[in-house]
This record gives structure tokens, C-alpha cells and sequence, in this order.
């Protein structure tokens, strides 16, 4: 022992005077800025929470007030029919036929990022006629292509602002964003997924409110059941959100659909492979919607692949993969409509 105190440095009073004064000032500047992390007991904190209402639900248990909850699915699945027949229900206070609606009718900002007017007009109409009647409560809202952005401010910048001038005007708590897109290209990497999520949390805390984004997936095997890998970007903005949900296409019928939850924190899975919504896209008059069918298992909706069409599907993959080296894992899945984890597998088998 005494042949090591030589290198031990004996702790001065005026060391400890400095590292005392590097800490208030940390605290100084952490108080002058805002805590990051706000500190209170357990109990303290259920509380807290005592004094918040319960989450309703807004539709079933895919998703609840006050949360962020993502839809999803292929092009031409019936997302917008489904995001605007959710907003039609919410600004009635009415529940969609085979689905729960605890809210009570309230106001809808339906940011509609996807159709033209006239595409809007066709779906609510019986061929530009006798058109829907839809609630005042209900506000679709398009970007004004002729707004200027102002100087030295990134679109990305303006676009956030006026979400939420949107909100204050309005005083609106429901948003549905279609679709997410049109917020951020690059949204299946963490660096650009990460900013976006972190805002509209952000306005969701601060002005209490229930958003519900529809997002894409790429194309994608029929045969397989549908999980959070299938949406662009999934591990990254499933991560972010409260709940998600997806839209699924039968291969037995073209109008079919299912609906399986992906991910919930208010609820169980009510929603899962065992047990799916069934619907059908019906337009009886003058409002294309979903009408639900009943509920059934996943797999009797998905595409069986015989050992033959299994070997096919390889033996495009390599093809494409030799004729086209340069195209990644996830590219080649696109192209060819498998996932991409199924070119991996195939590729690594026949290096």
C-alpha cells in the first residue's frame, strides 16, 4: 500500500472549489434553458395523471385520444377513404357501423395532402351529383401552392408553423395528416424521421392533441402477414408513436380488406392475426367508405404460394440481382413486390 501513495493526488481545497463553481454554473445554465428532465416520485406522478381524462376511443381500440397513431398501407388500399371516414365519424359523434367511438362529435382538421378537390368531389358525390352532406365540424385543409415561403425559412420550417397556427385558429384537438410523405421524403432514416416525430409529439402535449398520420408501404408479399417491418421507415416511426394500425389486402377479393393493429399502449392486440376486421369498399350512393363485413383470421386473406411459384420468385430474384447489381436488398424487393428480408435470405443462399 505505501508503494502506491506516491501516485495518488492529494485533493485540494482549491479543487473542490472549482468543481463546486462547474456545477452551479451547469445548474444556471440547465435553469436559464429548461430541465430536460423533470423529476418527481412515482406517486407523484400518478397524481398527476388522476386529473387527466381517460382516453376515448376514437376508432376501436386502433386508436385512442391523445395519441399519435400511424395507418398504413400499400397505394390504392383505401387509406384516404378510411381517414376521411374516420373524420366524418369523429365530427358526428356517430361510430362507424362495426366499430367503437367514445368521443363525443368534435371539431376535425383533415389535412389532405394527396387529393385534388375535384378527386375529393368524386368520392362524395353519385357522379358529380347529389352530393355528401358532411358536418361543419369537419375542415379539409389543402397547401396553398401560391403561398410564398418566406425569406430565409426552410419549408420544413414553414410547414410546422403552420400546422400549428392551424391549431390555435381552429382550436381543433383531432388532426389527420394524408399522409405523412408529404412532411418528410426521407422518413425511413433516423435522422429525418427522428425531427418530425419530435415536433408533432411536441404539439400533441402542448395542445392536447389526437393525431392520426397515413403513411405508405412498399409492395409487399401477399403471402406473408403483416407486420411493422412493412411500413417505409417502420423501425423508426412505429418507435415514435403511440399506436398503429394497417390496411391489408385480401387475395381472395380485390374490395376486401382487413384491419390488424400493429402496435397499442391504451388497449390489448384485440386486432390480430387470429382476429382481423373484415371489410368491404362499398359506395351505395354518394360516399365511398368501408363497410364491415365481420372479423376472421389473416391467413384465410393471404396469397398461397405453391413449391413451384416459391422457385419462380428466387429464380427472379437472383436474375434481377445479377442484372442489376447495383440496386439494393430493398430496391430489388420493390421492384419484384416481396419483402426485402426474403431477397437477403435468397441472395445469402446462393452467394
Amino acid at each position: 500500500m505505501k508503494g502506491n501513495t506516491a501516485s495518488l493526488t492529494p485533493i485540494s481545497l482549491e479543487l473542490i472549489k472549482q468543481d463546486t463553481g462547474k456545477t452551479i454554473n451547469l445548474i444556471e445554465q440547465i435553469q436559464s434553458k429548461g430541465k430536460l428532465f423533470i423529476i418527481k416520485s412515482a406517486n407523484s406522478w400518478i397524481e398527476d395523471a388522476k386529473n387527466r381524462p381517460i382516453p376515448n376511443m376514437l376508432f376501436s381500440e386502433f386508436w385512442h385520444e391523445y395519441e399519435i397513431c400511424i395507418l398504413f398501407a400499400d397505394t390504392n388500399q383505401g387509406k384516404s377513404l378510411l381517414g376521411v371516414q374516420i373524420a366524418n365519424s369523429i365530427s358526428k359523434g356517430k361510430a362507424i357501423k362495426g366499430f367503437k367511438m367514445e368521443s363525443t362529435k368534435q371539431l376535425v382538421l383533415y389535412f389532405d395532402f394527396e387529393l385534388s378537390d375535384k378527386q375529393f368531389e368524386k368520392n362524395y358525390s353519385n357522379n358529380y351529383t347529389n352530393h355528401y352532406v358532411f358536418h361543419e365540424n369537419l375542415k379539409r385543409i389543402e397547401i396553398n401552392m401560391d403561398a410564398e415561403l418566406p425569406k430565409n425559412k426552410a419549408f420544413d420550417d414553414f410547414l410546422y408553423e403552420s400546422f400549428e397556427l392551424a391549431i390555435i385558429e381552429t382550436q381543433a384537438k383531432i388532426l389527420i395528416v394524408d399522409n405523412i410523405t408529404y412532411l418528410k421524403e426521407e422518413t425511413e432514416k433516423a435522422k429525418d424521421a427522428l425531427p418530425l416525430m419530435k415536433h408533432l409529439k411536441s404539439l400533441k402535449k402542448r395542445f392536447g392533441l389526437s393525431i392520426l398520420i397515413l403513411a405508405h408501404t412498399p409492395k409487399r408479399d401477399l403471402s406473408k402477414p403483416i407486420t411493422r417491418n412493412d411500413i417505409q421507415g417502420s423501425k423508426m416511426l412505429v418507435n415514435f408513436v403511440d399506436s398503429a394500425f394497417a390496411i391489408g389486402e385480401s387475395f381472395k377479393d380485390p374490395d376486401i380488406k382487413y384491419f390488424k393493429q400493429i402496435k397499442q399502449r391504451n388497449t390489448s392486440q384485440i386486432y390480430n392475426s387470429e382476429n382481423v376486421a373484415v371489410c368491404r369498399i362499398a359506395k351505395e350512393d354518394n360516399f365511398l367508405e368501408f363497410e364491415f363485413v365481420g372479423f376472421g383470421t389473416e391467413s384465410e386473406h393471404l396469397r398461397y404460394l405453391s413449391e413451384d411459384e416459391k422457385a419462380k420468385i428466387e429464380s427472379q430474384i437472383i436474375l434481377t440481382h445479377q442484372e442489376h447489381a447495383h440496386l439494393s436488398y430493398r430496391a430489388i424487393a420493390n421492384k419484384l413486390g416481396v419483402n426485402h428480408m426474403k431477397v437477403k435470405r435468397v441472395l445469402d443462399k446462393n452467394k
